[in-house]
């Protein structure tokens, strides 16, 4: 096995690298991805179940595989899988056609919670690694908390509402829903789109290259353009995550990263639209919500290139659910759109309460907005450090 402290130091790129140039074996690396996992998860209750034996035959046809001088760009690289999804989803199989280990399955709520939404498991809910009264957020909750801890560098969810950049903004991590239609959508409304929560900005745009090929991040040639809201016009944020947010955003325009311009963006509370799209029921004042809001954004993006928001309009919740408030309130919105969006850490309220920053780009521009946050996260760590 490998010595914890490095395994839980390394990106999924990095544990490619050393599985490839064989410095390391895929069996050491699920090794001790197991063993932290037995050792760790049963004060976190991020997995409903560990897969020691499939994990293990993996592993060793992918070193099997690197013997026979195969190239595979995640090599060796555990990863876990949202219970709901399963590990024969088209973005799990093609993760392991990159040389991904699935080994375990993380929780998701139980059935009828509506917004309380945690992490679910016959051992209790699933507590956030950054505090355990704090709820991981949902529904990946468990993918949250598993890639927050350590336990692997990327686990993979889906986003029917923010499902994945939540729970990433709430364990501190990156969160990442690619633009609509790029993968299978797991829903008939076609809004729950895979997506992926990672340790490392470097790692999600490793996870596109492995799923979506021909999405691949390219380099940008300008600096950026990027419109600041902290309400979208309807959400009603907490002033403390707002300032935090803006504060993280700032440091990336002095940084030379990006250029703020003042573009308001206003658009209408999606909740209607939203519901009747998933209940299936025929609306015509939801469709025409709908439409005006994307036309809102298509005119922003004609301004901008990238839109900034705080990731959610408040700070993590307790285990008892978060009332009246809507956590989804800014990001359900990009699950109706189809626009890509991530989540990356900004700071703490000064409550210490995690804050996460949502980036939106237009349509298919995913591997702009993956190199983008490629190019800002190590800002934004140095920043959390200082």
């Amino acid at each position: 096995m490998l010595d914890v402290h490095l395994y839980t130091s390394l990106s999924a790129v990095e544990i490619a690298g050393l599985v490839g140039r064989g410095a390391v074996t895929a069996r050491e690396v699920v090794d001790t991805a197991l063993a932290l996992s037995a050792e760790r998860d049963g004060a976190l209750r991020a997995f409903t179940g560990l897969w020691a034996d499939a994990a293990r035959a993996r592993a060793a046809e992918v070193d099997a595989e690197v013997a026979r001088g195969v190239v595979l760009p995640l090599a060796g690289v555990p990863i876990a899988v949202k219970a709901s999804e399963g590990a024969g989803s088209a973005q799990n199989r093609r993760l392991v056609a990159a040389g991904c280990v699935p080994i375990g399955a993380t929780s998701v709520p139980r059935v009828g919670t509506g917004w309380q939404t945690y992490g679910s498991t016959d051992r209790g809910p699933t507590l956030n690694p950054l505090n355990p009264a704090w709820s991981p957020g949902g529904s990946s909750a468990g993918a949250g908390a598993a890639v927050g801890a350590g336990l692997v560098p990327v686990a993979t969810g889906s986003d029917g509402a923010g499902s994945v950049r939540i729970p990433a903004a709430w364990c501190g991590v990156i969160g990442f829903k690619p633009t609509k239609g790029l993968l299978p959508a797991r829903d008939r409304a076609g809004l729950n789109s895979p997506g992926v929560i990672t340790r490392d900005a470097a790692d999600a745009a490793a996870y596109l290259r492995a799923v979506a090929p021909a999405h691949s991040p390219a380099p940008a040639a300008r600096t950026l353009r990027v419109a600041w809201t902290s309400t979208l016009g309807y959400a009603e944020t907490a002033p403390d995550v707002a300032a935090c947010a803006l504060r993280a955003l700032r440091r990336i325009a002095r940084a030379g990263l990006c250029r703020l311009v003042d573009r308001p963006v206003e658009l209408c509370d999606p909740a209607p639209a939203w519901t009747a799209l998933r209940t299936g029921t025929r609306d015509g004042g939801a469709e025409a919500l709908t439409q005006g809001n994307a036309q809102v954004l298509r005119e922003a993006f004609e301004e901008t290139d990238l839109l900034a928001t705080p990731t959610t309009p408040r700070p993590p919740h307790g285990h008892d659910g978060p009332g009246t408030h809507m956590s989804v309130a800014l990001t359900w919105a990009f699950n109706l759109s189809g626009h890509p969006a991530i989540t990356l850490p900004a700071g703490h309220t000064p409550n210490g309460e995690p804050v996460g920053l949502q980036l939106i780009a237009r349509h298919h521009a995913d591997a702009l907005l993956l190199e983008t946050a490629g190019g800002w996260h190590p800002t934004l760590a140095r920043a959390r450090c200082d």
